[in-house]
C-alpha cells in the first residue's frame, strides 16, 4: 500500500500559512482589528433619529389627507357648484361684457384734406421743374403755422391709459385663488400617496397597480391646473397687443362709423353702437368674450378636479394605504 509524503518545505509553508490566517480562516488578526476599528457609518449613527422625523412627517401628512377627503374636499365641491350658479358667470349676451375703448378716431375730412394739400404739393413741384423726385420746396412761416395747426387737429384729443375689462378682472380675481387652492392641496394628496408605496418585491402587487393609476391620474390633473395660471397671462398678453393696435392704427373702424348729412352738400361722421366696430377693436371684444367662457371652463375644471380626487380615494382608501394588506404569519 502506497504511503502519501510531505515533503518537509511543504509542511512549513502550510503551518505558516495557518498561522497567519488565523482561528477565523482567510481574515488574519491585522484585518480584524482593521475591521473593529472603523468608524461606523453616519447613516446609521443618525438612521433613528431620521426615521422619526420622517415617521412624524407622515403621521402628520395622513393626518390633513383625512381631513381633506372628510370635509374640504366636499365643501369646496359645493362652493365651487354655488359659484358656477352665479349671475356673474351666466352672463347669456355676451356683448354686455364690452369695456369702453377711448381711442380717438381720425376725422376721414381731415384725412381728405390733408391728402389733397399733399397731391397740391407735388403737383406745384412738377410744374416748377422739380420732378416728383427733387425734394420738398421750403415752406413759409404762414404755411409752417398751418401745417402744425393741421397735425395737432389731426392727432385729437388724448385718449390716456386704456383699462381693463373691470368684469373679468373681478372674475379673475376670485379664479387665482381657486387655483393656487387646489394645486397645492393636489400637491399635498400626491405627496401622502407617493409615502404609501410599500418596498419593492416580487409579488402581490396589485395594490401598487392601484396606486401608480391613481398617481398617473393626480399627474394628469396637475399639469392641466398648472396651465390655467399661462391661459391668464396669454390673456392680458393679448388683449394689450390688441389695444396697442387699436390705438396705433385707429383709422381701423370698419363699419363702426356712419355717415350723416347735416346740411347742403355737407355730412358728418357718427359712430353707430349698433353696427359691428373695427377689425382691433373688435378683437378686444372678442378677446374679453373668450376670456369668460374660458373661466367658467376654468371653475368647472376645478370643481371637477376636487370631485374626481375624492371619489377616487374614497373608493380606492385600502389599497392606497396598505397595498399588500396586514402581514401576517402563514400556518403550515
Amino acid at each position: 500500500m502506497a504511503t502519501l509524503r510531505v515533503q518537509p518545505e511543504a509542511q512549513a509553508k502550510v503551518s505558516a500559512a495557518g498561522s497567519r490566517a488565523g482561528p477565523l480562516g482567510r481574515r488574519g488578526p491585522e484585518r480584524l482589528e482593521a475591521s473593529a476599528t472603523r468608524p461606523p457609518s453616519p447613516l446609521l449613527e443618525s438612521g433613528s433619529l431620521i426615521r422619526g422625523h420622517v415617521d412624524v412627517f407622515r403621521e402628520d401628512l395622513c393626518s390633513k389627507t383625512e381631513n381633506l377627503l372628510g370635509s374640504y374636499f366636499p365643501k369646496k365641491i359645493s362652493e365651487l357648484d354655488a359659484f358656477l350658479k352665479e349671475p356673474a358667470l351666466n352672463e347669456a349676451n355676451l356683448s354686455n361684457l364690452k369695456a369702453p375703448l377711448d381711442i380717438p378716431v381720425p376725422d376721414p375730412v381731415k384725412e381728405k384734406e390733408k391728402e389733397e394739400r399733399k397731391k397740391q404739393q407735388e403737383a406745384s413741384r412738377e410744374e416748377l421743374g422739380g420732378g416728383p423726385q427733387q425734394a420738398p420746396l421750403p415752406l413759409q412761416k404762414e404755411d409752417k403755422n398751418e401745417k402744425k395747426k393741421g397735425d395737432d387737429e389731426d392727432k385729437g384729443p388724448p385718449c390716456g391709459p386704456v383699462n381693463c375689462n373691470e368684469k373679468i378682472v373681478v372674475l379673475l380675481q376670485r379664479l387665482k385663488p381657486e387655483i393656487k387652492d387646489v394645486i397645492e392641496q393636489l400637491n399635498l394628496v400626491t405627496t401622502w400617496l407617493q409615502l404609501q408605496i410599500p418596498r419593492i418585491e416580487d409579488g402581490n402587487n396589485f395594490g401598487v397597480a392601484v396606486q401608480e393609476k391613481v398617481f398617473e391620474l393626480m399627474t394628469a390633473l396637475h399639469t392641466k391646473l398648472e396651465g390655467f395660471h399661462t391661459q391668464i397671462s396669454k390673456y392680458f398678453s393679448e388683449r394689450g397687443d390688441a389695444v396697442a393696435k387699436a390705438a396705433k392704427q385707429p383709422h381701423v373702424v370698419g363699419e363702426a362709423q356712419v355717415r350723416v348729412h347735416g346740411g347742403k352738400d355737407t355730412f358728418e361722421v357718427r359712430p353707430d353702437p349698433s353696427l359691428p366696430q373695427g377689425d382691433y377693436r373688435q378683437l378686444v371684444h372678442e378677446l374679453d368674450e373668450a376670456e369668460y367662457r374660458d373661466i367658467r371652463l376654468m371653475v368647472m375644471e376645478i370643481r371637477n378636479a376636487y370631485a374626481v380626487l375624492y371619489d377616487i380615494i374614497l373608493k380606492n382608501f385600502e389599497k392606497l394605504k396598505k397595498p399588500r394588506g396586514e402581514t401576517k404569519g402563514m400556518i403550515y
